[in-house]
């Protein structure tokens, strides 16, 4: 693989609209919350341990996890999350390095919303930041999620703070305009990419 492109940005930045536009291209996306999920999938490891420690009724009655479920057990206790974390992370890391190792498209995109607060910012030689004003993830994250406005708020304050992110972007994709002003955006980064893979830098 000669070069990994990193994509995050903040909720409701539009990291999805972004990533589909490459994929319409033909380039691979790995996504870090796709690779997430397939750890736990029913007959994985991960599953089994989680069901022993938490007992049978996480799991759904088709023997997949009650994420909702799961969700609730760890969120109000440190240390049932830490215990999670400790199982899934390097699980997740792992799926995630397979994944980019089978990339067969002229460059790879991996998309994590925790690109930047991670060790995952060592898979990619570019980071690129898609990026809205705060009013505008605001808005698209109320619209998307059915979320009130005071849990949206909660979740941008958890994260890594907008200015801190475009610091640390190599390319910001401003994703506050129209669909078609983001598939020129697009289509200009992908030559681009496709260049820089083409040289091998």
């Amino acid at each position: 693989m000669s070069l990994v492109v990193g994509i995050t940005g903040g909720i409701g930045s539009g990291k999805s609209a972004v990533t589909r536009k490459f994929e319409d291209r033909g380039i691979t996306v790995v996504d870090a919350d796709i690779a997430a999920r397939v750890v736990v999938e029913p007959g994985r490891p991960a599953l089994a341990a989680i069901a022993n420690h938490f007992g049978a009724d996480i799991l759904l009655a088709d023997g997949s996890l009650d994420r909702a479920a799961l969700r609730q057990r760890v969120f109000s206790n440190d240390a049932e999350r830490s215990w999670l974390e400790q199982l899934t992370h390097p699980l997740i890391g792992q799926e995630i390095v397979d994944q980019l190792e089978a990339v067969t498209s002229p460059y790879a995109i991996f998309a994590s919303p925790l690109l930047l607060e991670t060790s995952q910012r060592e898979l990619v030689e570019l980071v690129a930041v898609v990026d809205v004003p705060e009013d505008v993830q605001l808005e698209r994250t109320m619209a998307r999620d059915d979320n009130d406005e005071g849990q949206v708020k909660r979740i941008m304050a958890a994260q890594m703070k907008r200015a801190e992110r475009l610091e640390m972007a190599d390319i910001v994709i401003d994703n506050s305009g129209s669909l078609e002003r983001l598939e020129s955006v697009v289509e200009a980064l992908h030559v681009q990419f496709l260049a820089r893979a083409e040289l091998g830098t």
